[in-house]
């Protein structure tokens, strides 16, 4: 079964950073997930920019930055001119007044862009989004902190989303408290893709590529 295995490297270690992105990459991750978060939109702080510029410097895989900022029209260059063409970016619908603008120069870059779903934002709030969009970002969980408990409601929105993805074009995919179980039962179903944090990938004392291999393997 064809899905895609993000890293979200706000888990990694940033002691040995150059090292997590080399071995996650011959271990086979897809991509790497980058959280940045202002404090405001969401009570934490994770990664910075400079975070950001390294890990792509680095990286031969693409990567995909989670903005969990207010307005984030404001400095959207910042991070696209930080990225290179294919690679997404996901904004939050609620934390900007106009979002097609900025989804619209996110296009223009040349990048993928991306809406990020919050446990409590129905589908129907963002439904003309998902018309330009090409990635759609499911919150399992409330957006801010990792190792957090899933939210079992959440599980409708993706059977909604689901249902809709092809007529519109766009491919969901899943970030927070992601287990086994959640890949088994909602790969098959057509999420594209899962970030994957402590619950599966990282602090596990095992090479990233024996985890993602098991993880690729399972049975369905």
């Amino acid at each position: 079964m064809d899905f895609e295995l993000m890293a979200s490297m706000m888990c990694a270690d940033y002691g040995h950073l150059e090292k997590e992105v080399r071995e996650l990459e011959e271990g086979g991750i897809d991509s790497f997930h980058i959280d940045i978060m202002d404090g405001r939109y969401v009570p934490n702080y994770a990664m910075s920019l400079n975070d950001l510029r390294y890990i792509r410097s680095a990286a031969r895989k693409p990567v995909d930055v989670h903005l969990m900022v207010e307005h984030p029209n404001n400095t959207i260059e910042l991070f696209i001119n930080s990225l290179r063409p294919g690679d997404t970016i996901y904004i939050h619908p609620e934390a900007e007044y106009h979002p097609s603008t900025t989804l619209q120069k996110i296009i223009n870059a040349g990048l993928q862009p991306g809406i990020a779903i919050n446990p409590g934002t129905s589908v129907e709030n963002v439904r003309m989004l998902l018309r330009i969009v090409k990635k759609v970002l499911v919150m399992s969980v409330n957006p801010g902190n990792a190792a957090q408990m899933f939210l079992p409601y959440v599980g409708e929105k993706y059977e909604e989303l689901l249902g809709i993805k092809d007529e519109m074009g766009f491919e969901v995919y899943w970030d927070g408290a992601c287990g086994a179980d959640k890949i088994r039962e909602f790969a098959p179903k057509g999420v594209k893709g899962f970030v994957l944090g402590t619950t599966l990938l990282f602090g596990k004392e095992k090479p990233y590529g024996e985890t993602l291999r098991v993880i690729r393997d399972m049975r369905f």
